[in-house]
């Protein structure tokens, strides 16, 4: 069954709507995801430093003379009250959904996270949310890793069975980090290997691989594939590992937790059962680009443009 983030309204105190409708997600066998200082691929490293959180002008603070941004967060286990056992447990938690740069001026997430052009003005994104050690959380960032929501340039959400994207204009662009790419590869076959980067239920980055594409459909604009995933997840880019490319977004799934004990766990599936999460491709977003930008609308805005395969 799914259900909106506003379960977490109360426990992540977002004061943003663009929360109400954030889908979530589950773990599929073993669980992934792991903190970028555990990530051995190069690839996938550069990737997550190109993937932000989503979260409300609100939740940011200034400091040391604008130079700095602070992060409201709070405890992921005792916020959503948590069994300790749990993975992450004393981890902060800070954003409402994942994101992803794609030209210097230009970010992706899921169209149910910035619904309106009002949930933009009221909406940042923040890089480098992290965790540096098992204990060492990044929730103070460099200024220039914070950018505001400036206008949407292209969304669309089916919010059950079809497309869900949000493609942004940011209000100053990000040179310090390089764009991802997103594919053409409009052919995903069952079996494709897929790792998803964001911040599952709001915590510092993570990289979950070990997972693959179930299903494919090209009429709708999206595919299935058993990802590690949760809410805070929705935005998330997904990416082929062999090539570093932004396969899809991520915006649906599972139900994230269960009851246990008078208190909550992951909810497990194995690879091959519950419902999967829904990814919508980046070749049908990057197709919807070119029509609203044309080839050389990427010159104009100096972000993204068409790119040679």
């Amino acid at each position: 069954m799914r259900v909106y983030l506003s379960i977490f309204y109360s426990l992540l105190l977002l004061v943003s709507v663009n929360a109400f409708s954030q889908r979530q997600k589950v773990i599929y066998g073993e669980d992934n995801r792991l903190d970028i200082y555990d990530v051995r691929d190069a690839q996938l490293v550069e990737a997550a430093k190109s993937t932000a959180g989503v979260l409300s002008n609100t939740d940011i603070t200034f400091i040391e003379n604008g130079t700095k941004a602070k992060l409201n967060t709070e405890n992921y286990g005792t916020g959503m009250r948590l069994c300790k056992k749990e993975r992450f447990y004393s981890q902060p938690t800070a954003v409402f959904c994942s994101a992803s740069l794609i030209a210097p001026d230009l970010v992706l997430t899921a169209g149910h996270c910035i619904k309106s052009e009002n949930d933009c003005s009221s909406t940042s994104f923040v890089f480098g949310f992290q965790m540096n050690s098992e204990t060492e959380a990044v929730t103070t960032v460099p200024a220039q890793d914070v950018v505001k929501c400036q206008k949407i340039i292209s969304r669309e959400l089916n919010s059950s069975n079809g497309a869900d994207y949000a493609v942004v204009k940011i209000d100053k662009k990000i040179t310090h980090r390089k764009p991802l790419e997103l594919s053409t590869n409009v052919n995903l076959s069952k079996g494709d290997e897929v790792v998803v980067i964001g911040h599952p239920s709001g915590l510092p980055v993570k990289v979950s691989g070990g997972a693959q594409v179930r299903t494919s459909d090209d009429a709708k604009g999206y595919f299935v594939a058993n990802l590690d995933t949760y809410g805070g997840n929705s935005g998330s880019a997904v990416i082929n590992p062999s090539n570093g490319k932004v396969e899809g977004v991520l915006v649906r799934g599972e139900t994230d937790f269960v009851s246990e004990g008078g208190c909550k766990v992951s909810n497990i599936c194995a690879n091959d059962s519950c419902r999967g999460e829904d990814v919508t491709k980046g070749g049908y977003i990057k197709k919807k680009l070119q029509t609203v930008l044309g080839g050389g609308g990427g010159n104009q805005g100096g972000g993204w443009r068409p790119r040679k395969h």
